[in-house]
């Protein structure tokens, strides 16, 4: 199966951006992909001073026409999208926004949509300022012979989200990202990516930012925990092929999923 990331420099121009997505969904299928997957924030940069009111006014809902527009993409080269918006929260969050993930198929239907949980609150950043949190995992979705979940970003921190996902079946985990930049934050993108590969025996498609204030280098582990891909501070769209017979071998010879004991960790909960 053949994969795109798409590593780009979204401006604050939402239109501009949607525009270039289209563009490089048309250059990722004539590369052979079957699937292109988009980093994390990629209809607009938000810049540190704008205001969650500012922000709020660039949001869309689910099937607004960011959304729509890549479907007509997806439908146009027949291949799988996985996009990120600002999402519209409910009334009672109206001062916020989601950040969400969305799966579009080829037939421009939406399969799943993930709202970020885990909210970049460190390092002197506080998204919970602008952003509401989500409060579940999407199932994952079944493209090209495999699963994949869906995660974003500074969930990459959190092992359980990859675990969680790798035994509701995940064989690849997209985590679109805007990772910033910052004293040994590129060796802790590389060190995350590579980890929760190796110790759930899947793939790891995490496609990044670059420019402003982001570190680019979007990349793809494998279930070994290798580097495929990294793309440094290139932009545009580039490609890898993902041997799906080696998922189960390694989760076969690595049982890390099959030999975990939830009796003890439940024992362990219950004395907390």
């Amino acid at each position: 199966m053949i994969v795109a990331l798409a590593q780009v420099r979204s401006s604050t121009d939402k239109a501009a951006n949607l525009r270039l997505a289209r563009e490089l969904i048309g250059e990722a299928k004539s590369k052979g992909a079957s699937l292109v997957v988009f980093p994390e924030f990629l209809m607009a940069f938000s810049p540190a001073g704008q205001s969650a009111e500012e922000l709020c006014a660039l949001a869309e809902p689910l099937h607004g026409p960011f959304v729509s527009s890549l479907g007509e993409a997806a439908v146009r080269t027949g291949i799988s999208i996985v996009a990120t918006l600002y999402e519209s929260a409910p009334a009672r969050k109206s001062s916020r926004v989601y950040d969400t993930a969305v799966w579009i198929e080829p037939s421009g239907n939406l399969a799943a949509a993930y709202r970020k949980v885990h909210l970049y609150d460190a390092f002197g950043f506080k998204e919970s300022d602008k952003f509401a949190p989500g409060d579940e995992l999407a199932s994952p979705v079944r493209a090209g012979g495999a699963a994949f979940g869906m995660m974003i970003c500074y969930d990459l921190r959190f092992p359980e989200v990859a675990r969680l996902l790798a035994l509701k079946g995940a064989d690849a985990l997209a985590a679109p990202s805007g990772w910033v930049q910052g004293d040994l934050k590129l060796e802790h993108w590389r060190t995350m990516i590579r980890a929760r590969a190796l110790e759930n025996g899947c793939y790891v498609i995490a496609p990044d930012q670059v420019g402003n204030i982001y570190i680019g280098h979007s990349m793809v582990a494998d279930p070994l925990g290798r580097t495929l891909l990294d793309m440094d501070e290139r932009e545009g769209v580039e490609i890898v092929e993902l041997d799906l017979s080696l998922i189960t071998e390694v989760r076969n010879q690595l049982p890390l999923l099959a030999n975990r004991r939830p009796d003890v960790y439940d024992r362990m909960k219950g004395n907390e």
